[in-house]
């Protein structure tokens, strides 16, 4: 029994066909050199917003996420992965008004001995204002702040490494 497509469904599935032919990739989703077929992360926190983003991209771009480290081809080191609150502003009352939440990572990549890519820091901010009257609202706001930072920096990173040879 053969699979039937109607109208819409086969015009959907030809131009899907076509697509993979040509090469089409989504926006973001680059491919990563060979050495980095089955990487090794090295991060401190593995529940960090960062590593779990930077985890799940990898892996989106082909790469087998090692368990080992022997038996990576690279080991991707993170060896800073904070998010910092600045305060920017008061109140009359000296209650802080408005914040900056500023998320750094650095990273590396090394093969055995070798370094392929130098420590790279990378950082991205944002502010936000903090409403003493809606304590949840402005918590739920600094967390959904911080997981679109996390998703920035990965966005960054996998671009540096797309480039690595």
């Amino acid at each position: 029994m053969g699979l039937r497509l109607r109208g819409g469904a086969a015009l959907a599935a030809a131009a899907m066909f076509g697509l993979c032919a040509c090469g089409f990739r989504l926006a973001g989703s680059q491919p990563l050199p060979a050495i980095l077929a089955r990487p090794y992360l090295s991060v401190r926190d593995p529940y960090t917003e960062f590593a779990r983003e930077f985890e799940h991209q990898l892996k989106s771009s082909g790469a087998l996420v090692q368990g080992i480290r022997q038996n990576s081809t690279a080991t991707i080191d993170v060896t800073k992965d904070f998010v910092e609150q600045r305060t920017l502003a008061v109140s009359t009352r000296n209650i802080p008004t408005d914040y900056e939440l500023v998320y750094t990572v650095t990273f590396s990549v090394h093969d055995g001995g070798q370094e392929l890519l130098a420590p790279q820091t990378i950082s991205v901010s944002k502010d936000y204002s903090f409403q003493e009257n809606e304590l949840l609202a402005t918590q739920h706001e600094a967390d959904i702040l911080r997981e679109q930072m996390a998703r920035d920096l990965v966005t960054i990173a996998m671009r540096t490494l797309a480039r690595l040879k």
